[in-house]
């Protein structure tokens, strides 16, 4: 296994994103000094960071103007890995990808790229992987459409990531509309021409279903997945928060798991993560409507909801962690236009205080990684209107 290589875990709904040596934070003042990584980057709509080379600096990487780039770091020095081509006669590629994620597909013990432009793919991290040599594409799902989230957690239960995509692209564009499936990953990655998918919400995600959030809601053992969906033109039956139960019977994975809507009143939902915010032992939902105003949660274990924030602007991307190292969940978002807030919310006993971490900035997608190994969460940005990759330094 190479060293340094970071591997990502299943979303356990009563576990939090941390860093067992996080002390920093504790008991002072967060300030935030921004970095700009990259600028004029068309379409990037995601970013991600791992270690691909095993040196001890966290890398990122990410999809736009028609390529997808790693960049090194420490200094995050560019690297084109992938030049995206017309998949067939006049239909070209996206400039980026909608949404992607990490996973060792092949299990060599460095992170692959996965990500949705059209299709849903794979590219090989390599041995080498900043060379300058493209690194390999495969296919996961090329049927699934409209694509707008890619994350990963033991669905099955057997110890291997798996992969979990949406497709909420309507009957006139794919066979598998108004849907969310999990992807297994096939014996042989490298050879197989897709992955083994599973349809758990069968045509009931209808309108613009986004992201989702994994995690063993009711505590019954088994994972469980929950989504949100915009409304508006274009997109009937939106505006849901609702999460999808495993059903008991594992041995048929084909099976459709049981919908418990949230709330079916929700303008621009997008966002939803299952974690404990208040320690009492109940997985809550943190919640966006990222193509329309707030963020909110749902408390369990009867899920009433309740306001955070009902103020902030198009908060299209969600990240939980506990940002100032005190033991509880924190969480941060961003909105998506140019004159977009970035903030983190305090939790201070499962009440929560708004802190900005940047104005004027944007995001569809946003991480806390501790990219300059100091010790403490920094917040990674993909800039979607700004067109760029900026992280915003904990100090």
């Amino acid at each position: 296994m190479r060293p340094n290589a970071l591997t990502p875990l299943p979303f356990l709904a009563t576990a939090f994103l941390t860093l067992g040596l996080l002390t920093a934070a504790q008991g002072k003042e967060i300030t935030w000094t921004k970095h700009v990584v990259a600028e004029k980057t068309t379409g990037a709509n995601s970013i991600n960071a791992s270690d691909f080379d095993g040196d001890g600096h966290m890398d990122l990487i990410s999809s736009h103007n028609g390529q997808v780039v790693a960049y090194r770091g420490p200094d995050f020095k560019p690297v084109s890995v992938h030049r995206f081509l017309p998949l067939k006669p006049g239909q070209n590629a996206r400039g980026g990808c909608i949404h992607a994620c990490l996973l060792d597909v092949d299990q060599d013990g460095d992170m692959d790229f996965i990500g949705s432009n059209k299709t849903v793919f794979w590219l090989e991290c390599p041995d080498n992987p900043f060379d300058g040599n493209p690194w390999k594409y495969r296919n996961i799902d090329n049927e699934i459409k409209g694509t707008h989230c890619l994350i990963t957690g033991d669905v099955d239960g057997d110890g291997t990531l798996d992969l979990i995509a949406n497709s909420f692209a309507t009957a006139d564009k794919t066979k598998i509309p108004e849907s969310i499936t999990w992807q297994k990953i096939p014996a042989d990655p490298k050879t197989a021409p897709n992955w083994e998918r599973h349809v758990f919400a069968q045509g009931d995600a209808p309108g613009g279903n986004h992201y989702m959030g994994f995690g063993d809601v009711n505590k019954d053992g088994r994972p469980d997945i929950a989504c949100g969906a915009k409304g508006g033109p274009g997109f009937a039956g939106g505006e849901w928060f609702a999460w999808w139960e495993q059903g008991a019977d594992t041995s048929d994975p084909t099976k459709p798991w049981k919908k418990h809507m949230l709330s079916d009143s929700e303008p621009g939902a997008t966002c939803i993560i299952p974690v404990d915010l208040d320690a009492d032992g109940h997985v809550d939902y943190v919640a966006s409507r990222g193509h329309g105003k707030g963020v909110l949660q749902f408390k369990g274990p009867d899920f009433k909801k309740i306001d955070i924030d009902p103020t902030i602007n198009r908060p299209h991307c969600l990240v939980v962690g506990d940002i100032d190292a005190d033991g509880d969940a924190d969480f941060a978002t961003c909105g998506s236009l140019k004159d977009g807030v970035a903030a983190w919310y305090e939790n201070k006993n499962s009440a929560f205080t708004k802190h900005v971490i940047g104005t004027d900035t944007s995001s569809y997608d946003i991480r806390l990684i501790d990219l300059d190994n100091d010790k403490d969460l920094d917040v990674l940005i993909a800039g979607h209107a700004d067109a760029n990759i900026v992280w915003f330094e904990q100090k």
